[in-house]
């Protein structure tokens, strides 16, 4: 590793450039998902009702939290209108080993356009980070996806891999643009209490000394 370290302990950042982004959803049927969402949490008896709160700094807000077969949701109610914000899911892909499946998560998101820009999916995804969750971007983003992910590099390790073959190898904290559009490179970020040793040993990644050697 360099001497050189910023305050987070990590290097100093360079500008990231862009991964796959391609993803746009359209906002009516955003809502429209929202609002069945809605209906079922105050329906007695689904499994959408009743779900327990966990913590965060938003106040107004409500952040329910539910897991099921390994993935955890977190939907965000707006209590003064009793309305349903949006939501998160850490889905599980499916083209990870057996392995690293246990420690990453690839999380998407659906807020409603008026809830968007107000600090409410960065802090699902840091409430993930802090608990030790390890995050990966699937094979697109969005834009606004793409840019959180890269403001939470900030405070959490964020670098890059190679999934192929149910196999992750490291490729260091930046990349060659060439590498980009590559369906295999996607972006990682640790979870406190992680260090890119322990995630290659509990995942079976393999870090190559050139990628080492940038960190």
């Amino acid at each position: 590793m360099h001497a050189c370290l910023a305050p987070s302990g990590f290097p100093p950042a360079r500008p990231f450039a862009e991964l796959r982004i391609d993803v746009l959803l359209p906002p009516w049927g955003v809502e429209s998902e929202l609002r069945r969402l809605q209906a079922r949490m105050r329906r007695a008896g689904d499994p959408l009702c009743g779900l327990p709160t966990i913590g965060t700094p938003l106040s107004g807000f409500a952040f329910r939290y539910r897991e099921a077969d390994g993935e955890q949701y977190v939907y965000v109610e707006d209590l003064a209108r009793r309305q349903l914000a949006g939501y998160t899911v850490f889905n599980r892909l499916v083209e990870l080993g057996r392995q690293a499946d246990l420690h990453l998560r690839a999380p998407h998101s659906k807020y409603s356009r008026h809830y968007q820009r107000r600090g409410i999916g960065s802090a699902v995804y840091r409430w993930a980070l802090e608990r030790g969750m390890c995050l990966i971007t699937g094979a697109r983003q969005s834009v606004a996806a793409h840019s959180l992910w890269h403001s939470l590099s900030a405070r959490y390790e964020l670098g890059y891999v190679d999934l192929r073959d149910r196999k992750l190898s490291y490729l260091g904290r930046h990349i060659a643009p060439a590498l980009l559009a590559d369906f295999h490179a996607r972006m990682i970020l640790l979870g406190r209490g992680w260090t890119l040793d322990r995630f290659a040993c509990e995942t079976g990644a393999r870090v190559d000394e050139a990628a080492q050697a940038v960190i």
